[in-house]
């Protein structure tokens, strides 16, 4: 199940092996194996691999069948919203939705800013 669900969001997140195996810090013939099957990480590496994949631990090892993780929530919506796959309500945001929102919320933040008229 480890190495099913590595490739599956490594592919879902649009990474490369090299990238990942990068990231980690292992060769991409390690992180090949990883992915295969024929080699397991050690527990660091997976905390490090899940960092990469925005997962967590618990979905890559199969204790839980839900990859967003709970647990480390970014707070930072410029962040946040660099993520492929948000929704509303089950309706999934485009790439346009998501520029506009970004406009939206950099005109709220530069006119909190803006010296106030008294």
């Amino acid at each position: 199940m480890f190495a099913k669900r590595l490739k599956q969001l490594r592919k879902q997140r649009k990474l490369t092996m090299q990238e990942v195996a990068d990231y980690v810090g292992v060769a991409k013939s390690t992180y090949a194996g990883y992915e295969s099957g024929y080699r397991q990480p050690t527990l660091e590496s997976i905390h490090t691999i899940s960092r990469k994949l925005r997962t967590s631990a618990d979905y890559l090892l199969g204790l839980t069948d839900y990859p967003e993780p709970t647990a480390e929530l970014n707070h930072n919506a410029k962040e946040y919203l660099n993520y492929e796959q948000l929704h509303w309500d089950g309706v999934p945001l485009e790439k346009d939705d998501l520029d506009l929102i970004r406009i939206l919320l950099e005109r709220v933040i530069r006119d909190r800013n803006l010296p106030k008229d008294e």
